[in-house]
């Protein structure tokens, strides 16, 4: 489905966790001539293959797949550099004539395609570490209440067990003297370096069956080696602040292998966390736009599957890839 450079096209997949967006992704990369391009900032992670459902190997033999499992845990991946990869990953699929197609569930980074990032400046190393410490010393609870008493605003926005983002909240005050909810309320200009239109499909399907896919992923993540997969991770020792060691499943069953809770007590948890992520989800997506501006991009295009995907919506949605615009 090449299309000229005054006329390029691109799909969005995205929605909450377990909606079914990369089976619909596959579906359409099969049938458009597609390239897979991963929009999770968990799924660039090399070592939570399991965990974060990334496609299997039989999936990426059948298309073609970019941008998953290519950092190491021990990185901190930003929107910023998704927003480089990702587009240079579709200017690889729109050379070879083939249709980009980003999947996944992080709102921020496929706005960032179209919207400029804030510009908030490097806090230095030491505002890094300092942040780390305080994370280790205080817990996440700890530092959430320090953060409250210098950046309320940016405290609010904020769960207090959060301890990466609340660790990123403190650098960047204790950096750059200002919160973050500060330099993120910036109002958001359209940029100049994205020539696709876009086509949006956005899937979000009623709570109960997001509740009991999640429950179904985690009993059978177990068996694929979820375990085995945390283990090998708590191995490298690496700081709790880190992203991957945030993922969902992650802080879990780490305490299981610490025979701190049971198996059961850990999948329970998981189902809570991942139903509260996914709640935050479906509100971004459905209040919020990928594009900064759709009068002045060409982000023309969206549709809404209310259920979780099956074969029987495809008939419809490459309609409207096809057509719309």
């Amino acid at each position: 489905m090449g299309e000229g450079a005054g006329n390029m096209r691109a799909v969005v997949v995205a929605g909450p966790t377990c909606s079914g967006k990369s089976a619909l992704a596959l579906a359409l990369a099969e049938r458009l001539d597609g390239v897979v391009i991963n929009a999770d900032a968990m799924q660039v992670y090399r070592e939570l293959r399991v965990l974060t459902a990334r496609p299997t190997p039989a999936d990426e033999a059948r298309v073609p797949h970019a941008l998953y499992g290519v950092r190491p845990a021990a990185e901190n991946s930003t929107a910023a550099w998704w927003r480089q990869a990702a587009i240079g990953a579709m200017q690889d699929a729109t050379r070879q004539g083939r249709l980009p197609i980003l999947c996944g569930g992080t709102g921020l980074y496929l706005a960032s395609l179209t919207q400029r990032l804030a510009a908030i400046p490097d806090p230095g190393e030491a505002a890094r570490i300092e942040a780390r410490g305080l994370v280790e010393t205080l817990g996440p609870q700890g530092l959430h209440a320090r953060l409250a008493s210098v950046d309320p605003v940016t405290a609010s926005r904020l769960r207090p067990t959060d301890s990466q983002r609340l660790a990123r909240a403190w650098e960047v005050f204790s950096g750059t003297g200002q919160g973050l909810a500060a330099w993120q309320d910036l109002p958001p200009a359209p940029v100049t370096d994205f020539p696709w239109s876009l086509r949006v499909i956005l899937i979000d399907p009623p709570r109960p069956a997001l509740r009991a896919a999640i429950a179904q992923r985690f009993a059978a993540m177990i068996g694929e080696g979820a375990i085995e997969e945390v283990r090998a991770l708590l191995a490298q020792n690496l700081p709790t602040s880190l992203p991957a060691m945030r993922a969902h499943g992650v802080p879990e069953l780490s305490a299981y292998l610490r025979h701190e809770i049971t198996l059961d007590a850990a999948a329970e948890r998981v189902r809570l966390v991942t139903g509260q992520y996914t709640k935050r989800q479906a509100t971004w997506f459905r209040h919020r736009h990928i594009a900064a501006q759709e009068t002045t991009h060409r982000f023309l295009a969206r549709i809404e599957v209310s259920a979780q995907f099956l074969e029987r919506n495809l008939p419809e949605i490459i309609n409207f890839i096809r057509s719309a615009g």
